[in-house]
């Protein structure tokens, strides 16, 4: 197939294929946006399946961080990178470089960040060979304590903000109290996420594929352990998922108990017509990209220079007002959340002096 006819291909500016032989290296960047700025996106290690899945990925996850940038409002395009293989047994040292070496050839043009697989410490050594990398920072938070580059605390605190949001429009609470979330994932975001959840007095059925993570939030959180398949089916307010995307499918919505879809994951949705099923379900789902921006925020700040805890957090606790405004007018209209949140992103990506 021809990329230009990929379905998912959605006018990329640049797409470039990277590989490394003597270190393993494999790889994809793809550009999707620049008319509000650099792109700044992840960086996922993961085994894909072959090499279209690798691409399908990285172009539905460059375009994402473009409407991400753009509904956050931020002057920052949309990129995405995937680097083939296991991270737990294909990483090293040489490929980072090696990558790094690929970046540092795009001339700004993208920078990269963690993401699923990679960490703060991958950033480290991928900028012993470029400076087209963030998230490898220290900050500080908002007590005053230093923490690592790793921009899943505000991710996580995003999804919280949104999901507060969703309750006040769908459910008309502001209060989370007794609340029964689901929580699909409980990686660097996911469990972050079920913390401030437990603490705002919702209660948690979570599931995962690390056994240590579930008990920890068993043990902490209160949680409810269950398998994939039992949490997809069982009753609750909201379904909070926080693992790989696609997890939103016309099969999975044939038995989702859920009222409201608000989560940390990317791509939530296997194919855009689904956000119409949930609009006809009368499901409330916030759109992922709009959700799920803390991070990129985040990041944003420290590239500029002007990382304050006070001014990322009053930035994040924007999505809130975004995602209201995505549900009225979507209520308005009888819209889907999803195609309106893609029609505003695309207005704002259009470069001055024309129209969409």
């Amino acid at each position: 197939m021809s990329i230009f006819a990929h379905p998912d291909f959605d006018h990329h500016e640049q797409i470039n294929f990277v590989s490394d032989e003597a270190s393993g290296l494999k790889a994809i960047i793809a550009v999707h946006n620049t008319n509000l700025g650099y792109a700044l996106g992840g960086t996922r290690f993961f085994p894909y399946a072959n090499d279209h899945a690798a691409l399908t990925d990285v172009l539905r996850l460059s375009r994402g961080m473009s409407y991400k940038s753009a509904m956050a409002r931020l002057a920052l395009g949309g990129g995405k990178s995937v680097i083939i293989g296991h991270p737990s047994t294909d990483k090293n040292p040489d490929l980072l470089r090696a990558f790094g070496r690929a970046l540092e050839g795009m001339n700004g043009r993208y920078v990269a960040a963690e993401d699923s697989g990679t960490s703060v410490a991958d950033m480290k050594i991928i900028h012993e060979t470029t400076e087209h990398v963030s998230g490898y920072h220290e900050k500080i938070d908002a007590q005053g304590q230093v923490r690592s580059g790793d921009p899943s605390p505000a991710t996580a605190y995003g999804c919280f903000v949104g999901i507060k949001a969703a309750v006040e429009h769908q459910l008309q609470r502001r209060d989370l109290n007794d609340l029964v979330v689901g929580v699909q994932g409980l990686g660097s975001v996911g469990f972050r996420l079920a913390r401030l959840l437990h603490e705002a007095g919702a209660r948690l059925l979570v599931t995962d594929i690390n056994a240590a993570v579930l008990q920890q939030a068993q043990e902490e959180l209160g949680a409810h352990v269950m398998s994939p398949d039992q949490l997809m089916r069982a009753p609750m307010d909201i379904f909070a998922p926080c693992a790989l995307g696609g997890a939103i499918t016309p099969e999975t919505l044939t038995h989702l108990q859920a009222t409201i879809v608000a989560g940390g994951a990317n791509n939530q949705l296997d194919h855009p017509d689904t956000g119409d099923l949930l609009h006809q379900r009368g499901i409330c789902y916030a759109p992922d990209y709009v959700i799920n921006a803390g991070g990129i925020i985040d990041i944003y700040y420290e590239r500029l220079g002007t990382h304050e805890p006070a001014r990322v957090n009053a930035h994040i606790d924007g999505i809130h007002a975004t995602l209201m405004e995505i549900f009225q007018r979507s209520a308005a209209t009888d819209t889907a959340n999803s195609a309106l949140a893609d029609t505003i992103a695309r207005e704002r990506l259009m470069p001055l002096g024309k129209s969409a």
